[in-house]
């Protein structure tokens, strides 16, 4: 243990600079708000569960929902790239991947992996023991389930029979039945490997394949929009369908008594046909935002299930009079990507996302079922309810900044949002889940509505009762969020001449800090809304974001610099650079250590405020738009350009040892993969742990320099107490001895004679025992005392010193004693133990043994040392020693504790 401990982080600093780097801080964790994608979905039964559960892709993995709750049951292990195509079996799921296709059991463990196509897998098959997988190269295998060994292999020539769908007719043994693009259908038998029949088509590609209830009878969507429902036994049109949405995406049956046939389109719209009198039953219009991906009616039920590329899963029951619909469950993300993101109150478990597609949603770290929606922005709330949420003419922009805060969110709204090229600023209410009661807008614009005037930054007081916002024009107005009233406006006109990039509230509502287009950053009192201070930028800010615990304000730079303002002292306190691009967001770790910032550059990078340095960098794929550090410092999450999902970034240092060591300059960062909804396989976190250890692989010297004072590693007990051993055994004495238990004997005692009586065994035990001391055993010359009469001709202590750290108080006491002459030491023993106190101040090691030692040596020999020439020779040239090494320590303390009283002092 060193004094100067500063020293010690400079040396290890120095040591690490010159190797290694990168993500070593936060490592991926999971994705949230992910449900499905633009793949189909697959129905399955369970049959010892009697459950239908349901299969979706997210990315590298698919979820598996249980039908009665939508509730996630199981995610799969990560493939290497997105899944291409999903299908199951009652026992696997198949999931292609690229060329490459693989079986999962239980919903999550890999057990097979089929290799032998050249190109991506766009259809599977599941058929007995058999699995079906078509390539883009049109190249069709039939794979042995269990062996993994190609069973057949068909090709097809793609100008003449492109495979565009792919089925197993029912009762049809043997056999599938193959659509194509250029619209004729085959029928082949698989088990003899020949060509049965070829159907002609009806000019136009064929999308869908799906089996109707009827046994040869099978329904066929095309990309005309046409709908088959044809006999393929005798080659028979039952029906004709046509829907004006476009190509058919998804078909299905009713299998629960009523002759229903429900058609898919890619405009998200669904079509409902009445098969026995061969019209449309009704239509479901806006079902999904894109494209209707799949749709399975559950066997013997009144229940659609759907999903498709808006991030959703829609589960409708058709229980309404005519058969009509209406949605029973759902589970959903965002259908466009995220534009902020910000965690919600201090638990760190919620995340409130706003998204191009106008909604805000919270989402649970902890679970999915956790999560909740609050709906779109409407202009009128009442009329949008009436002609409902898909009315564009009622819908708000979507949110580009919103602040939130949960001080009094139980009593009013605690979200305050602005919307993309909006004026009026909406409140929105966590605890009921929907929109606010107020729209905030400024009254000298509620009559002439400027062009390109709009909110562009807001901010909660700490208390939640007053909303900052800041508009293009230069306003800034502060309103109540209980009742939605104007409070007023800073400056005597406008508080900035350009449009404004950032406001913020300080943790007391003193101040409010506004930031400027025109380079300004001006402080405000927040009551009487005076100007305070401002401070001039050479280049314009573009965003900030304050923390309002440690009062430092991040500001980034249109230059993509960022600085670090100390809102107490309104200095700049640190200057940031690196980033290639326009910064997106930043935020601060909850003790305002580190500054996270995302740029467009694609880097997320870790600034540590302390030494000014950079510490963490790593490289993504696509940009982050948003992020944000959970209050309890377990996560980072992030939201991606292009990108549905909220990404999770576990934070290392939590848990484990991490060496944040400065990143040079021209550092180049490794690309880092987004996290997917399951965790990433052990190897690749042991490597990054075996890289890590030997980042952190430190070996501290036993002197990190020649001015500095060493202590020893020893318990306080070893030393500490050395001249109070008199006072604890005083202390410690008992005040009698202790009584042994009188016992009776086994065999008791008699007095020989004609009458028996027993003999009288009080005094027998009473004898004294002797206390006199062998003196030859004083005699004799202990370990500690040979090494000292050695060391004296050798100039070497260590092994002395070593024998003393070993012993306790009582024992080095004993030791100290036995070195004066009338108990058998010696004057040259006294000497030595003197020149091995000189040697331990030299090399200023074990400081704090060497002031003990010598303070017991003098207390117990103080008569003799004064009567023996050689010892107070010895003490002469130690005595100076001493003292000029505590004036060295007195001026070092006097120095830290100037700076100490400083800093305590300074701010106030």
């Amino acid at each position: 243990m060193s004094l100067a401990g500063g020293d010690v982080a400079a040396a290890a600093a120095a040591k690490q600079g010159g190797s290694g780097g990168g993500n070593a801080l936060f490592v991926a964790f999971r994705a949230l708000g992910l449900c499905s994608n633009h793949l189909a979905h697959v129905l399955r039964y369970h049959r010892r569960h009697r459950e239908f559960y349901l299969v979706t892709a997210v990315g590298r993995s698919f979820h598996t929902y249980n039908v009665k709750r939508l509730g996630i049951v199981a995610v799969s292990n990560a493939l290497p790239q997105d899944i291409t195509y999903l299908a199951a079996d009652r026992m696997l799921v198949f999931a292609s991947c690229g060329s490459l296709l693989y079986a999962f059991a239980r919903n999550k463990e890999m057990v097979h992996t089929y290799k032998g196509h050249d190109t991506d897998i766009h259809l599977v098959l599941p058929f007995g023991e058999h699995v079906i997988s078509v390539d883009r190269d049109n190249i069709l295998i039939i794979w042995d389930v269990q062996s993994e060994e190609e069973y057949l292999q068909l090709n097809f020539d793609k100008a003449v029979f492109a495979v565009s769908a792919i089925m197993h007719p029912s009762t049809y043994l043997n056999k599938i039945l193959l659509g194509s693009e250029q619209g004729p259908l085959q029928l082949w038998n698989i088990k003899s490997n020949k060509l049965l029949y070829t159907f002609p088509g009806w000019d136009a590609g064929v999308t869908v394949l799906e089996q109707a209830p009827a046994v040869d009878v099978v329904a066929i969507g095309l990309v005309s929009g046409h709908i088959i429902v044809h006999n393929i036994k005798f080659d028979e049109i039952l029906i004709k369908f046509q829907q004006d949405w476009g190509p058919i995406t998804a078909i299905s049956f009713r299998t629960d008594g009523h002759a229903v046939m429900a058609a898919g389109s890619p405009i998200g719209h669904i079509g409902l046909w009445d098969l026995d009198q061969k019209k449309l039953l009704g239509q479901m219009r806006n079902a999904h935002a894109t494209a209707i991906a799949g749709l399975s009616f559950v066997q013997g039920e009144p229940l659609l299930i759907t999903n498709g590329s808006d991030n959703a899963i829609r589960e409708w029951v058709f229980d309404g009079p005519g058969g009509s619909s209406r949605l029973l469950r759902f589970r959903m993300g965002h259908s466009a990507p995220p534009t902020k993101i910000r965690y919600h109150g201090q638990n760190g478990q919620q995340i409130l996302s706003a998204s191009q597609d106008s909604t805000l949603q919270s989402f649970s770290t902890v679970h999915d079922r956790f999560n909740k929606s609050l709906g779109r922005g409407s202009l009128n709330k009442k009329k949008s309810k009436k002609k409902g949420l898909r009315d564009v003419t009622m819908a708000l922009p979507p949110i580009t900044t919103f602040a939130t805060e949960v001080a009094r969110q139980s009593d009013w709204d605690g979200i305050i949002a602005c919307h993309q090229g909006y004026l009026t600023c909406t409140t929105w209410n966590y605890q009921k889940g929907s929109m606010g009661a107020h729209k905030l807008k400024p009254e000298n614009f509620s009559k002439n509505k400027p062009l390109g005037v709009y909110a562009t930054a807001v901010d909660i007081t700490s208390c939640g009762n007053f909303a900052v916002i800041g508009l293009t024009s230069g306003h800034v107005d502060v309103y109540n969020m209980q009742s939605g009233i104007h409070r007023g406006r800073y400056g005597r006109d406008k508080a900035h001449e350009g449009s404004i990039r950032g406001v913020a509230v300080d943790g007391l509502s003193q101040f409010t800090i506004t930031a400027g287009s025109e380079g300004f950053i001006k402080f405000w009192k927040f009551k009487t809304m005076e100007l305070v201070y401002s401070v001039n930028f050479s280049t314009s800010p573009s965003k900030t974001v304050l923390h309002r615990d440690s009062g430092l304000l991040g500001i980034a730079l249109d230059d993509f610099g960022i600085s670090i303002l100390d809102v107490e002292t309104r200095k700049i306190v640190r200057n940031f650079s690196g980033h290639q691009g326009q910064i997106n967001d930043m935020t601060f770790s909850p003790d305002g250590r580190w500054l996270i910032t995302a740029s467009m550059d694609c880097t997320i990078r870790t600034w540590d405020l302390p030494s000014g340095c950079l510490v963490d960098c790593f490289l993504l794929d696509s940009a982050a738009v948003s992020i944000t550090m959970s209050p309890t410092g377990d996560f980072l999450a992030s939201s991606h350009v292009d990108d549905l999902g909220i990404y999770l970034w576990s934070n290392r240092s939590l848990y484990s040892l991490v060496s944040l060591r400065p990143l040079p300059t021209d550092y180049e960062p490794s690309v880092v993969m987004l996290p997917g909804t399951s965790p990433a396989e052990d190897a690749d976190v042991t490597e990054e742990e075996e890289t890590s250890d030997e980042m952190i692989e430190y070996d501290s010297p036993e002197q990190l320099g020649d001015t500095l004072v060493t202590l020893s590693t020893l318990s306080e007990s070893r030393w500490k107490n050395l001249l109070n051993l008199d006072v604890i055994k005083k202390k410690n004495k008992p005040k009698e001895p202790p009584k042994v238990p009188k016992s009776a004997p086994f065999f008791i005692p008699t007095v020989p004679g004609l009458i028996p009586r027993y003999a009288s065994v009080e005094h027998e035990n009473d004898r004294e025992q002797s206390k006199l001391v062998k003196l030859g055993v004083l005699a004799q010359k202990s370990e500690f005392h040979v090494q000292l009469e050695e060391a004296l001709s050798k100039s070497n202590y260590e092994s002395p010193l070593g024998i003393l750290k070993d012993m306790g108080p009582a024992n080095i006491e004993i030791e100290l004693r036995g070195l004066s002459p009338d108990d058998g030491g010696s004057v040259k023993v006294m000497q030595s133990f003197l020149r091995m106190i000189g040697a331990m101040l030299d090399t200023r090691c074990d400081f704090e043994l060497a002031q003990a030692y010598l303070a017991l040596f003098l207390k117990l020999h103080l008569k003799i040392l004064s009567s023996e020439p050689a010892l107070l020779a010895e003490l002469s040239r130690l005595s100076p020693q001493l003292e000029q090494l505590w004036i060295h320590l007195q001026t070092l303390f006097n120095q830290s504790l100037c700076i100490l009283n400083y800093l305590k002092t300074a701010l106030l």
